[in-house]
């Protein structure tokens, strides 16, 4: 029998989880009563297992908060890759999630739909884009429930999450003014970009002049996705959009966050991300400016 003294202490832990930062991380659907045209499958269990998941019926984003000290008004929406079969949501979705919070960075990891998955209605250009169009409206609009810059608001991609990313940030951006949902009325173009060994699908053959600036990372070695960075790299040089690379001659492909790496370059890939970050301001809110007193 649990002693009252002992019913005490863990109704006090319960209180104080959420204060302690572990509590769970909130899951925000992408449309309240289900993907347009597939609602009725919206409460279809996901399948997960070690580091994937798959069963995408019901995309959401997942928030990852900064600590309250840390946290600067940036947000990035993460696509995990996994080839449109699986989501690596664990090394390609929270590892990163949990990084960039250390910056102070707001993260919601995008569970996107599947067109690869077995037996999926869903096709990559039309749902898995539908859903990072969506992604990006939603976090647009919650801008003021987690304190976010409106113009600090990012997209990373990983492999087959990359096209995702590309599906989206070098289409149209303006939202639909007369749209019945606010949501769909926002802007969906991504203030920057970054992308690790994105895949080679959706690569535009030349730019919109308003794409956004783009850090791009890869191993030479990856036989898959080394030839897209390059080709991103080709296309943001032509349209004069600023532009970061980093080629790594060995890593192969989906090294993740690099943690498992032997390779120096590759464990310590996501600190040249995070100087970029730095470098560009993407970390810092603009300065206010002040009224001249004449």
């Amino acid at each position: 029998m649990i002693h009252l003294k002992q019913l005490a202490y863990l109704c006090l832990v319960i209180l104080l989880l959420p204060a302690t930062g572990l509590a769970q991380e909130t899951v925000i659907p992408l449309w309240p009563n289900g993907a347009p045209g597939f609602e009725n499958r919206r409460d279809e269990p996901e399948q997960a297992k070690d580091y994937w998941v798959k069963n995408i019926h019901n995309p959401s984003l997942t928030v990852f908060l900064p600590p309250r000290d840390k946290a600067n008004g940036a947000a990035v929406v993460v696509c995990p890759g996994g080839g449109h079969r699986l989501l690596v949501y664990n090394a390609e979705g929270v590892a990163p999630a949990r990084y960039l919070n250390n910056l102070g960075v707001t993260v919601f990891v995008l569970k996107y739909r599947l067109g690869r998955d077995s037996t999926s209605p869903y096709k990559i250009d039309v749902h898995a884009k539908q859903d990072g169009y969506r992604a990006m409206r939603l976090v647009r609009s919650l801008a003021a429930r987690y304190s976010l810059d409106t113009n600090r608001i990012g997209m990373m991609g990983f492999s087959a999450g990359g096209e995702v990313v590309d599906l989206v940030a070098y289409g149209e951006g303006k939202g639909d003014p007369k749209g019945a949902d606010p949501v769909d009325r926002l802007n969906s173009r991504p203030d920057f970009l970054i992308q690790i060994y994105p895949g080679p699908l959706y690569i535009p053959d030349s730019l919109p002049a308003a794409a956004p600036p783009v850090f791009l990372l890869a191993a030479d070695d990856d036989t898959c996705c080394s030839p897209s960075v390059i080709k991103l790299l080709e296309r943001y040089r032509e349209a004069k959009i600023p532009v970061e690379l980093h080629l790594y001659a060995k890593g192969d492909h989906g090294f993740n966050m690099g943690d498992r790496s032997q390779l120096k370059t590759i464990s310590s890939w996501s600190q040249r991300m995070a100087d970029w970050l730095e470098d560009n301001n993407y970390l810092h809110p603009a300065p206010t400016k002040r009224m001249k007193v004449h």
